[in-house]
């Protein structure tokens, strides 16, 4: 009876340290998932390469001490926590945002210029944008298209710069017009004020920005991400759309109608290793071509009146890189820049496509973005690059082997965005001037705000901030009206209109602010011929707080004046 009473004893004690220990088990995995939940949430708000995080180190178990080894029971078990940077996986310090604030590892180079040495709160690039521009190389000898650049083009080109002016005052909004985030945007080129806008799920938008509530989206058009959009010079009414689907369409405005114009991945889904999207796309009025480029280095051009596809598809970058991007020079069409995943854009002569014939190669330190010829002259080239470097060739028959200059921005992203692009000012004679979103927040009276940047090329300088209060979510895509002064931005799901401030009356309280309008693209629409009624679906964009809103019935605008807000249904 000793003996049993003895185990009986001994059992409740271990089954009452396996429970005591179960306990202790319970309580380090609530702690590790509540972290892993504040993990995800600031790798949503803020930059997934350098978010501060707190990570589990090996539990610290104390030896059992002398008085708990004579009673055979063991010491109690602690666990440590301790704050561990996600980039260099080493203690001491964090990464990421301390609310408005960022900071980023002081083991690694700086974010924002990726130079050693200093952190990104101390980067000479966030005082003085133009204080590591290259300055352009200055040659000493001339050649004959020299002497042609400064009679037949720069003699276009106005000596006199023309008063610039900032649209940098929010005069409208399409809140949440889409249904995931806005991937492209594009002016109608005869209506003019008509807004075209795609999105991550292939939804075609047209808004009327005057008419705030003149709006339609489409559905139909294509079944994901909507990479390029281009209204046909012929027809206006006519817009071919790129997407990921691996599809080129040819959509009537008026009916939202589409046809295929190519189909890349005619057998379906077969794998990621087969399966082509198109991201550039770009039209050479002249010959009435559509070119177009694929996710594995391919190009493929088509011939608009016939709709049908004119010779093989060529490689123009590395086999199995993507594409990012397409433009003919305006002054000459039928000279072509691409930029790619392969760190290279490339100018191309369309005339004797072939592979390895590329015009000029111009070497890049991560994936190209975009390329752009200048809008005018077409003899500038302006590239975006990952590496947080905007890149100027001020002259395309000059030497290429390096960019006449960089300009450090802040414009390196890790996921859940559009990619960034600089695009020249279509409106300026001199073609200096770009307009590019920020990634890094700015604190700005204790917001963290992401400001539209206007840079200079010539000079590297930063010529404007564009930012409301209002807009706390990052504005990777933006388009600049081809004739008035007008921005347009799309940032996550929503589509916003600016304009220069005007003067202010200073003896009327009411003109101090400028009244904004807003309308929510959440209100049913008619479903007709593939039309979207805008439901709700959030997606983590820098910003977004997740939280799945019901659509409403009824569509309305809001009118913000300073603090006050009212609603009036349309």
């Amino acid at each position: 009876m000793a003996t049993r009473a003895r185990f009986v004893h001994n059992s409740r004690r271990r089954r009452g340290d396996e429970e005591s220990s179960s306990d202790d088990e319970q309580q380090q995995v609530e702690s590790s998932s509540s972290d892993d939940n504040e993990e995800e949430e600031e790798e949503e708000e803020g930059p997934g390469q350098v978010v501060a995080d707190e990570e589990e180190e090996p539990a610290a178990v104390e030896s059992p001490s002398p008085a708990a080894g004579r009673n055979g029971r063991k010491g109690p078990i602690t666990i440590s926590l301790k704050k561990v940077c996600k980039v260099c996986k080493k203690t001491g310090h964090e990464a990421g945002f301390k609310g408005a604030v960022y900071i980023d590892c002081p083991m690694k180079p700086c974010f924002l210029c990726k130079m050693p040495g200093h952190t990104t709160l101390t980067c000479p690039h966030r005082v003085a944008m133009e204080h590591g521009v290259i300055p352009a190389p200055r040659r000493n000898t001339n050649t004959s298209l020299d002497y042609v650049f400064q009679s037949q083009v720069k003699g276009k080109i106005p000596m006199v710069k023309p008063q610039f002016l900032v649209p940098n005052q929010l005069e409208c909004g399409n809140i949440k017009f889409h249904q995931r985030r806005v991937t492209c945007l594009e002016f109608h080129p005869t209506k003019n004020n008509v807004l075209l806008s795609g999105d991550k799920k292939g939804l075609l938008g047209i808004w009327d920005y005057v008419k705030l509530h003149e709006k339609i989206t489409y559905d139909s058009v294509h079944s994901c991400i909507l990479n390029s959009m281009k209204v046909d010079a012929a027809n206006d009414g006519v817009l071919y759309t790129a997407s990921s689907d691996g599809t080129i369409s040819c959509t009537d405005l008026d009916t939202g109608l589409g046809s295929p114009l190519l189909n890349l991945n005619p057998d379906g889904w077969n794998g990621p290793n087969t399966w082509r999207m198109i991201y550039g796309m770009d039209l050479n009025t002249e010959k009435s071509l559509l070119l177009v480029a694929d996710s594995f280095g391919f190009i493929y051009l088509l011939d608009r009146r016939s709709k049908t596809r004119v010779g093989q598809p060529i490689l123009i970058h590395k086999k199995g890189s993507k594409v990012t991007g397409l433009h003919c020079n305006p002054a000459q069409p039928d000279i072509l820049l691409s930029s790619g995943n392969d760190h290279y854009a490339r100018i191309w002569d369309t005339r004797k496509l072939e592979p390895n014939s590329s015009l000029a190669s111009l070497a890049h330190g991560r994936v190209v973005n975009s390329g752009y010829f200048s809008p005018r002259s077409g003899n500038k080239i302006l590239t975006t690059c990952q590496d947080n470097r905007i890149r100027v060739w001020d002259y395309i028959f000059g030497n290429l082997e390096s960019p006449s200059r960089e300009i450090v921005h802040s414009h390196d992203f890790n996921r859940h965005l559009t990619p960034f692009k600089a695009e020249w000012d279509p409106k300026d004679y001199s073609e200096s001037v770009a307009v590019i979103g920020r990634y890094i927040s700015e604190n700005y009276n204790g917001a963290a705000l992401h400001p539209i940047d206007f840079i200079d090329t010539s000079s590297g300088k930063l010529l404007a901030e564009v930012m409301d209060p209002d807009i706390t979510t990052i504005s990777p895509v933006n388009k600049l009206h081809p004739q008035d002064d007008i921005l347009a931005t799309g940032s996550s799901r929503s589509i916003f209109i600016w304009k220069p401030k005007t003067g202010v009356d200073h003896t009327e309280e009411r003109t101090s602010q400028k009244v904004k309008e807003y309308v929510y693209g959440s209100g049913s629409q008619k479903k007709a011929n593939g039309k979207h009624d805008n439901s709700s679906d959030d997606d983590s964009d820098g910003g977004c707080d997740g939280k799945k809103k019901k659509a409403k019935k009824t569509r309305f605008t809001h009118t913000a004046k300073g603090k006050e807000k009212g609603k009036s249904k349309v």
